[in-house]
C-alpha cells in the first residue's frame, strides 16, 4: 500500500496546478494513465480568458459567460472564476509561461485575442498552442518539486470509500490503480483524493479529444456515490480538421475570432452561410455554429464545410497560427491560399461531478476539478477559453480547502483480490463494444437529438453494460476494459440526462422539444443507494 497526504488522478492543468499548490505542505501523488503530457490540456489551442484590458470588466466577462451558458450558469461560481482569473494568469507568468506579447511599438504587454461569445479581447495565449506551452512549463516545475511523486502509466480502477469498506465513515480512503508496466493493481491511501481526469469526448466517434478522455473520474465518482450534473451538455467544437490522416486536429476558435469565414464548398455554391443562422455570424457561441454547420452539411449532403482565412496576410497567419498553418501544410492544405475543410466534433464535457466552490463532492475527502467537475460555470454551453482558467481557479481552491481541513486517520485498505479471475479469452469483444458504443452515441446522441434516438441508445447501453460487467467480474482488468467500462457508464449518464430535459437549450437540441422551457434548472442525477 502506498501512503500519501493527497492523491491526484490526472496530469492536466487542473491536476498539476493542484499538486504545485499542495507540495509545500503535503506529500502528493500524481497518477496518470499514460505519460504526463497525454491529456487534453496540452491540446488546447486558443487560450485563457481573463479580464486584463483597460476597457474590459468582470461584469462584462460574467455577462458573456451567462449568455453563452443559456440560463444555466451558476452566478456565484461564474463570478468566483472570473474574479480569480487575473490572479491565475499572474501565477502562470511567475512560473515562466511564455505568453504572446504585443510588439513594443504597440505598447508591449500581453497580446489579447477574441473568441466567439466574448464582447472584448480578453484571451491570453501562446500563439495557437497555449495548452502545450502551459503544460510543458508545469511539467518541468512538477518534475523538480520535492513532495510530488509521479506515477505515470497508472490507470484508475476505482475509488475506495468507507462505505465500500463497511465503515461508518463514508469518506474516500484512497483508490486502486492498475500499473500498466507490471500489470498489477495497487492500493493507494490518502485522506484526500482529487479527481482531475478530464472529460469524456471519446464516448463519441468523432472528437477533438485525445485517447485519454474516457470519463474515468466521472464514472468512478458516480460509482462511489457522487451526484453528477448537466451531462446532456456535450460541446461539439464546430471546426475540427476534416482529413483522413488528421486524427483529432482542432482548428482553433481564434481563427474565426481573427476573421475566418465559414463557407459552403464550391460544389454547393461556395457562399458564406453563418449570417443567415445568427446575427453574430462566425462569432456566435459554439453550439450555434456547430448546429449551423450540421444543418448545412445535411441540407447539401456534404462531408464538410470550409473555413476560409486566406484573405488575411500570410505574415499575419504565420504569426498568429503557426501550428495550424504547419499542420495543414503537412496535409497539403495552404491556409494562406485556400480554405480549411472542417466538421464539428465532440469537444468538451460541460457537465460532470457536482462540486462546490472548493471542489468538494458529495463524498467527504473527495474533490473534483477541471473538466471532470460540474462547478456551474459552464451552464448549458461553455464560453470559449473559460475552461483552462476554471482548472487553475478550482485547483487553488481545492488545495486551500485541503490545507484547512482537519486531519483524520485512514483505514487499512485491502489488497486487490484477483484470485478468482482469469485472462480474457476474447479481447476482440472489448474493441468491438468500444466501436459500437462510439458509433451509436454519434448517431443517436449527437448535435441533434430525438426521443426515439435516445431510446435506442439507452437500450444498446443496457446490453453493453451487462456484457462489460461480466468481463469485469471474470477477467483480469486491462486499461482497455477499464476505459470501456467508464465510457459506457458516462454514456448512460449522458442519455439519462438528455431524456430528462424536455426542451432545447444550449448544447442540448431536441427535435421533439424545440423550444425553451420555463422555469429551467440543472439536471442532477443521484446514484441509487
Amino acid at each position: 500500500m502506498r501512503d500519501f497526504d493527497v492523491l491526484i488522478v490526472g496530469s492536466g492543468l487542473a491536476g498539476l496546478s493542484a499538486a504545485l499548490h499542495l507540495a509545500p505542505t503535503h506529500r502528493v501523488a500524481v497518477l496518470t494513465k499514460r505519460a504526463l503530457n497525454d491529456g487534453s490540456s496540452a491540446w488546447a489551442q486558443g487560450g485563457i480568458a481573463a479580464v486584463l484590458a483597460a476597457g474590459d470588466s468582470f461584469d462584462a466577462h460574467v455577462e458573456d459567460t451567462l449568455v453563452a451558458g443559456a440560463g444555466l450558469c451558476d452566478p456565484e461560481a461564474t463570478r468566483f472564476v472570473v474574479e480569480h482569473a487575473p490572479e491565475a494568469i499572474g501565477w502562470l507568468r511567475e512560473l515562466g509561461v511564455p505568453f504572446s506579447e504585443e510588439a513594443k511599438e504597440n505598447g508591449g504587454g500581453l497580446h489579447l485575442t477574441r473568441e466567439g461569445g466574448h464582447s472584448q479581447r480578453r484571451i491570453v495565449h501562446v500563439t495557437d498552442a497555449t495548452g502545450a506551452a502551459v503544460q510543458q512549463t508545469l511539467i518541468e516545475r512538477v518534475r523538480r518539486t520535492p513532495n510530488i511523486t509521479l506515477f505515470e502509466h497508472h490507470t484508475l480502477v476505482d475509488l475506495i470509500t468507507g462505505t465500500k469498506l463497511g465503515l461508518h465513515d463514508p469518506a474516500c480512503q484512497g483508490l486502486y490503480a492498475l500499473d500498466d508496466e507490471t500489470d498489477e493493481v495497487l492500493a493507494f491511501r490518502a485522506p484526500h483524493t482529487i479527481l482531475a481526469t478530464g472529460g469524456a469526448g471519446k464516448v463519441y466517434l468523432y472528437t477533438t479529444n485525445p485517447d485519454t478522455a474516457t470519463g474515468d473520474g466521472i464514472a468512478a465518482a458516480w460509482r462511489a456515490g457522487c451526484r453528477v450534473s448537466n451531462m446532456e451538455f456535450i460541446q461539439f467544437h464546430p471546426t475540427c480538421l476534416y482529413h483522413p490522416h488528421a486524427k483529432s486536429f482542432l482548428i482553433s476558435e481564434a481563427v474565426r475570432g481573427e476573421g475566418g469565414l465559414l463557407k459552403l464548398p464550391e460544389s454547393a455554391g461556395g457562399t458564406r452561410f453563418m449570417p443567415k443562422h445568427d446575427e453574430r455570424a462566425e462569432l456566435a457561441p459554439r453550439d450555434v455554429v456547430a448546429r449551423a454547420i450540421d444543418f448545412e452539411m445535411k441540407k447539401h449532403g456534404l462531408d464538410c464545410v470550409h473555413l476560409d482565412i486566406s484573405h488575411q496576410p500570410a505574415a499575419f497567419l504565420k504569426e498568429h497560427f503557426p501550428n495550424i498553418l504547419a499542420r495543414c501544410a503537412e496535409l497539403g492544405i495552404d491556409i494562406t491560399r485556400e480554405p480549411i475543410p472542417v466538421v464539428p466534433a465532440a469537444h468538451y464535457t460541460c457537465g460532470g461531478v457536482l462540486s462546490d466552490l472548493a471542489g468538494r463532492t458529495d463524498v467527504p475527502g473527495l474533490y473534483a476539478i477541471g473538466e471532470t467537475a460540474c462547478t456551474g460555470l459552464h451552464g448549458a454551453n461553455r464560453l470559449a477559453s473559460n475552461s483552462l482558467v476554471e482548472c487553475m481557479v478550482f485547483a487553488r481552491a481545492a488545495a486551500g480547502a485541503i490545507a484547512a481541513a482537519p486531519s483524520r486517520g485512514s483505514a487499512d485498505l485491502p489488497a486487490w483480490d484477483d484470485s478468482q479471475v482469469t485472462d480474457a479469452d476474447e479481447a476482440v469483444v472489448i474493441s468491438h463494444n468500444w466501436d459500437e458504443l462510439r458509433r451509436f452515441m454519434w448517431d443517436y446522441v449527437g448535435i441533434v437529438r430525438t426521443n426515439k434516438r435516445l431510446e435506442r441508445a439507452s437500450h444498446r447501453i443496457a446490453l453493453l453494460q451487462a456484457e462489460i460487467q461480466e468481463f469485469y467480474a471474470n477477467f483480469h482488468v486491462t486499461r482497455d476494459l477499464l476505459e470501456l467500462r467508464n465510457l459506457v457508464q458516462v454514456a448512460e449518464l449522458i442519455v439519462r440526462s438528455a431524456q430528462a430535459r424536455h426542451e432545447s437549450r444550449g448544447l442540448h437540441f431536441s427535435r421533439d422539444y424545440p423550444s425553451l422551457a420555463e422555469p429551467t434548472a440543472p439536471t442532477v442525477l443521484v446514484p441509487a443507494d
